[in-house]
């Protein structure tokens, strides 16, 4: 069963393609947006932790940040500025580019002139788009790593089972008395790989497997 154009766009998201930093200055206020690739919380909170250090002095580090998509989170904050003009629309540029595993820090540093709801709105949204922009984005594919222990008559069989439920990236073999190959599989293709290789199992064809 080869995977169809279908399941592989079921199985593939957005991350950044690197980290990027812009500044703008709207209006005198001077606004700084810092973008970093985060696949977790505790990425989420190390990059917002050093953000803040550096601009210590500034009038808002406001932030947001999308994880996912297995399973997806999502959380913005104002950081003092009047709610939803600064959060919100952070979020939204990450939301809108489809963009996972992404965060974003816009630090303000106040000029004297006030944005009003709407300039704040648009200011934050612009900073957070252009470090979307300068980031650029990578495709990449919900996966899950499995191996599986094998005799050498099966090397073809096996690589050619791989090959047909859409293998992420080359498995990697490893030779002794047995064969053991590690590889990812789209999520999409789970179920179908799971039945398959139960049934190699069953009848003895292969010596064991397991998702990881």
């Amino acid at each position: 069963m080869t995977d169809s154009p279908e399941n592989l766009m079921v199985d593939a998201f957005f991350e950044p393609a690197g980290p990027a930093e812009v500044e703008e200055k709207i209006r005198r206020s001077r606004f700084i947006a810092r973008l970093e690739i985060c696949r977790s919380d505790v990425e989420v909170r190390d990059f917002l932790g050093r953000v803040e250090a550096e601009h210590r002095n500034a009038t808002h580090n406001c932030w947001a940040y999308r994880l996912g998509p297995d399973p997806e989170t999502e959380y913005s904050s104002d950081a003092g500025e009047p709610s939803g003009t600064a959060g919100r629309p952070i979020l939204s540029a990450l939301k809108k580019n489809e963009l996972h595993n992404a965060a974003i820090v816009v630090t303000r540093y106040f000029g004297g002139i006030k944005l009003g709801v709407r300039g704040l709105i648009e200011a934050y949204g612009q900073l957070a788009e252009l470090a979307v922009r300068a980031a650029g984005r990578l495709q990449k594919v919900r996966a899950l790593p499995l191996e599986i222990s094998l005799p050498y008559d099966m090397i073809g069989q096996v690589t050619r089972l791989l090959e047909e439920h859409g293998a992420v990236g080359s498995p990697c073999w490893h030779y002794a008395s047995e064969v053991d190959v590690t590889a990812e599989l789209p999520v999409s293709s789970a179920e179908a790989f799971t039945s398959v290789l139960d049934e190699f199992q069953a009848r003895d064809l292969i010596f064991s497997w397991g998702w990881l």
